[in-house]
């Protein structure tokens, strides 16, 4: 992973992963960060590498082939990772068609690049989420059949699918990780722990869908890009790994936790943030249960997650602390 094609890269987790490549992998060259900086894209997320000779930016839409063609000769790109993927629920239940467009499309334009420039390695990022729900024990494992249960999950499934047929058919080297329910700095403020703080931090209602009893496997973003680069370093091609956190909480107990420690942090009665908790009506598609395991990259990369979920709320409270005193100042 020398010279890298990064998709998606202004993005929640495909900027931590370039944050991180640059901050620590001395050995590469080059990253190219191709990012059609729509809504859920975050400038400021890159501000630390904007600097640094081996990064460049490039704006464009991962729906177009040519581009990315154009991209992996000039610039003689060994590796792309592909983050880009419309990914918020809520969106795809209400408009299914930009995902797929988007995470479908998109990534068969990654796939047909590659495919025209030999020697090209692709890691595709996807979700827990294409393995359905799970019940109240259980673990999702590599093999797990896929079971989609929204217009989100379908296309990122789809994306799968296509990913392995190409390494099938046409023989390009990839890879495919599956990463479970994401939380940290920069994080769109649509998505759940960051609309938690943000909301509470303003006095305004913290909704919970149903009785919140729905239970995530959380892991945090550092830990995420973490388990990504030992894929790239050590991962042989066709070869699938699921990302988990070790770390199941309902919404519910998210909420609280939340709240606890954003309490502690503005010197608050904890009691005034906890009463901002409503519950709404259940949302169309919802999964029960997500839980990953993670013995295979465990075992085969010696990868682990080392952030503690209070040591990683607490960074991403201060991180949006920070963003709202600065959005107040402005």
């Amino acid at each position: 992973m020398r010279r890298l094609l990064v998709t998606g890269g202004t993005g929640f987790i495909g900027s931590a992963f370039i944050r991180r490549v640059l901050g620590v992998q001395a050995e590469c060259q080059l990253l190219v960060n191709l990012d059609l900086l729509t809504y859920a894209a975050n400038i400021e997320s890159v501000l630390p590498v904007l600097n640094d000779p081996r990064y460049i930016f490039v704006r464009g839409d991962v729906r177009n082939k040519e581009p990315i063609v154009q991209l992996l000769r000039q610039h003689a790109i060994d590796t792309v990772v592909h983050f880009a993927a419309e990914t918020h629920l809520d969106r795809s239940i209400a408009s299914p068609r930009p995902f797929y467009e988007t995470n479908v499309g998109g990534t068969l334009s990654v796939l047909e690049a590659v495919r025209s420039c030999k020697g090209v390695r692709l890691h595709h990022v996807s979700t827990d989420e294409v393995y359905g729900s799970l019940g109240e024990t259980g673990f999702f494992h590599e093999e797990s059949p896929y079971r989609p249960s929204s217009p989100y999950s379908a296309s990122k499934a789809a994306a799968d699918h296509f990913v392995r047929a190409y390494a099938t058919t046409y023989g390009i080297r990839a890879t495919i990780s599956h990463c479970s329910s994401n939380y940290g700095p920069y994080q769109h403020v649509e998505k759940f722990v960051p609309q938690v703080i943000t909301r509470a931090m303003q006095g305004l209602p913290i909704a919970i869908c149903g009785s919140g009893r729905q239970v995530r496997d959380w892991l945090y973003v550092e830990d995420h890009v973490d388990a990504l680069i030992s894929i790239l370093k050590g991962a042989e091609a066709g070869s699938v790994y699921n990302v988990g956190g070790r770390c199941e909480r309902s919404h519910l107990e998210m909420v609280h936790l939340l709240l606890t420690l954003l309490a502690e942090e503005l010197h608050e009665d904890p009691k005034r943030l906890h009463a901002l908790i409503t519950h709404v009506k259940e949302r169309p598609g919802h999964d029960f249960r997500y839980a990953l395991s993670s013995a295979r990259i465990e075992s085969e990369l010696r990868w682990r997650p080392q952030t503690d979920l209070e040591t990683g709320l607490r960074n991403t409270i201060r991180h949006f602390q920070g963003a709202l005193c600065i959005a107040a100042k402005q």
